[in-house]
């Protein structure tokens, strides 16, 4: 687990940008199996390849005509028991962080693993979310 006083200027990256903080697995299991709609998922990290390229792709996505109802996150390494619940929904892909779930009515129809994240761009990362907004959204 990571200090809270290290991880918050990396959490308010996406908190301050609209994505509601998912802290416990009763609150990820209400978001992602109960929703209607679509909510974008951003499993966050301290990595230099989430602060270089997931969270600014993620945000950089959301400047499109079409996008997620709901923004959701949780943090890898910090919220230990929402990332596992999580991922559940994540499965059958494995844990991966930083990662970006699209979800439709509860179903996931689009993700993005860490090596998809590594050595892209944000706007790379941003356009591919754009694509699965503009099909699903």
């Amino acid at each position: 687990m990571y200090p809270i006083d290290l991880v918050a200027p990396m959490a308010k990256d996406l908190t301050g940008f609209g994505f509601e903080s998912l802290k416990t697995p009763e609150e990820v299991i209400n978001t992602l199996e109960n929703e209607k709609g679509t909510t974008l998922l951003v499993v966050n990290s301290v990595c230099g390849c989430a602060a270089a390229m997931a969270r600014p792709g993620a945000k950089l996505s959301l400047m499109n005509e079409k996008r997620p109802e709901k923004l959701v996150t949780v943090f890898a390494g910090v919220d230990a028991e929402a990332t596992s619940k999580a991922r559940e929904f994540l499965l059958p892909y494995p844990p991966s962080s930083p990662s970006i779930a699209l979800f439709k009515d509860g179903k996931l129809v689009h993700f993005i693993e860490r090596h998809q994240i590594e050595g892209r761009s944000a706007e790379m990362i941003a356009a591919n979310l754009k694509s699965a907004y503009d099909q699903y959204c």
